[in-house]
């Protein structure tokens, strides 16, 4: 199973998904899937323009565990 941390990292940062989506010009709509972990696949590109904006790496957003 594959676990997102985009809504701990929006909490650290004090951002909510409109702000983002403003701010990395990503859908509203992607933000709130992964922000709700319900999104089914992820684009290189919307991980990228978020590890950008958050200034970390893939891991730090997903994270592969064994349930």
């Amino acid at each position: 199973m594959v676990k997102c941390h985009l809504s701990r990292l929006m909490g650290e940062h004090r951002i909510n998904i409109t702000d983002l989506a403003d701010a990395t010009g990503l859908n509203r709509n992607t933000i709130t899937l992964l922000f709700h972990e319900k999104a089914k696949r992820v684009d290189l590109e919307a991980l990228e323009k978020l590890c950008m904006y958050f200034n970390c790496k893939v891991g730090d957003i997903l994270e592969l565990t064994k349930d």
